[in-house]
Formats: C-alpha cells, sequence, structure tokens
C-alpha cells in the first residue's frame, strides 16, 4: 500500500504551517455555530480591510480608486463562508480575478479606440457582456475559475470609477485578493482549515442532480406500471357488467 510523501509545509514549524492550511490530522468538524462566527469575522474583516486601504490612503484617493472592489463581496461568501469549495481556493482566488481584470480592461480599451465616447457608452452592454463571457472560459482553461471574478470583468467596462482608472485595475484586483487571502489565512485556520489547497487547478464539483430532475422517479414508477398485476376475480360489479354486455 503506497504513501503519500510528506506535504512541503509539513518542514516548517506548527506554529507557521497551520496558519498555511497544513494539518498533521485532518481537523474535527466544527458545529454550526463555530463555523457562523468564524464567517461572519473574516468576511467583516476582510471587506473593512479592503475599505480602510483603499478608502482612506491618500495614495489611492489621488487616483481615484473606489473603496472596494465589488465583486470582492462575492468572493467574501466562498472564501470565509464556503472554505471548502475548490472555487475558494487561492489559486481560484486570485488567478481568477486578475484574469478577469486583465480581459476586462483589454476588451473595454478596444472599444475606446471608437473614439467616440457617446457610441462607446452605447456600446458598453457589449462590452461588458464580452469581457464576462471571455473571462469564465480563460478562467475554465487556467483552472482558476471563481464566479465573483465575473463582475470583475464585467466592472471594468460598465463602472466609470473602475474605467477611468484603465491599467491601474490590474495592481488594484492583485492587492484585493491579497489582503483578501490574508484575513482568510487568519480567521479561517482558528478552528477551521483553509485552503485545502494551494495549486490545484480549480475544479467545479458537479452536484447530484434530485431523482426528480433526471427523470429517475419517472422512470422507477414506468417501471412500477409496466411490472405484471396479480390477477383478481372479478367483483360482483364487474359480473354484473358482464352480464349486462352479454345482453
Amino acid at each position: 500500500m503506497s504513501t503519500h510523501p510528506p506535504h512541503r509545509l509539513a518542514r516548517f514549524p506548527t506554529w507557521i504551517n497551520r496558519w498555511l492550511g497544513y494539518r498533521a490530522t485532518p481537523p474535527p468538524k466544527q458545529p454550526d455555530h463555530i463555523i457562523w462566527l468564524w464567517s461572519f469575522i473574516g468576511a467583516f474583516g476582510g471587506l473593512s480591510l479592503l475599505q480602510a486601504v483603499f478608502g482612506q490612503a491618500s495614495y489611492f484617493i489621488k487616483r481615484g480608486v473606489p473603496s472596494i472592489i465589488a465583486s470582492y463581496a462575492a468572493s467574501a461568501v466562498l472564501i470565509y463562508g464556503a472554505v471548502d469549495s475548490p472555487l475558494a481556493q487561492p489559486r481560484a482566488l486570485v488567478g481568477g480575478h486578475f484574469i478577469a481584470a486583465l480581459i476586462g480592461v483589454c476588451i473595454t480599451k478596444l472599444f475606446g479606440l471608437l473614439h467616440n465616447p457617446q457610441r462607446l457608452d452605447e456600446l458598453r452592454w457589449l462590452a461588458a457582456s464580452l469581457s464576462t463571457s471571455v473571462a469564465i472560459v480563460l478562467m475554465q482553461m487556467t483552472g482558476t475559475t471563481h464566479p465573483p471574478a465575473g463582475a470583475t470583468a464585467l466592472l471594468a467596462a460598465v463602472n466609470q470609477p473602475v474605467y477611468d482608472i484603465g491599467w491601474y485595475y490590474l495592481p488594484v484586483v492583485l492587492l484585493s485578493s491579497t489582503l483578501m487571502l490574508v484575513v482568510a489565512l487568519i480567521t479561517n485556520n482558528v478552528q477551521r482549515r483553509y485552503p485545502v489547497f494551494w495549486f490545484q487547478p480549480a475544479v467545479v464539483i458537479p452536484a447530484k442532480p434530485s431523482p426528480a430532475l433526471d427523470g429517475t422517479q419517472v422512470e422507477g414508477k414506468r417501471g412500477q406500471s409496466d411490472s405484471p398485476t396479480p390477477t383478481v376475480s372479478a367483483t360482483p360489479v364487474e359480473k354484473d357488467t358482464d352480464a349486462v354486455n352479454r345482453v
């Protein structure tokens, strides 16, 4: 029976590798109220940190950076509330947002070559839809699928403050992802574990369809109806009906 080699994080002291998601043994399952508590603390801390950095630092204020990129509120649901999901792991968080931001800026810049602000405003819907669609496919190809990142691509086209900062959107997104990740490593590793992996591709785990949706129950009922049923002798009512028919 083969055994897996020790993880590279195992060589570090416990007070370091614990905050990077490593456990020598699987952690125990926590009760729901513990999960809810740390989900709240993590989301509150992560989103507050972003708004403190981008909303209070003069460096970002002078450059017109929004106090928060709205798509990170959706990321908070995943990385603080669904810590075991493949879509919530660091590769998906950082890579997904960056790819989406890059695609959103590139496609919107191409539409900006029209040099006609009115025409650009009329075509923002097309730039937003195209940016999000291309970003989804690239995230699938690179194993960085992160659903909130779809909004990151869309915002580059439809949100005027994001559009105005242009290429500066990319470092803002990278810094936002890093700050959210740091908070997740702290709050999610007190009584839970995060991440469950670092660099593996984010694979979407298909949900099992309910029997009512995949036809299992219907087929089962059909099978029951097709099965032979025991014959029973005619009841007195049936005998009387036969007699009437013969007449």
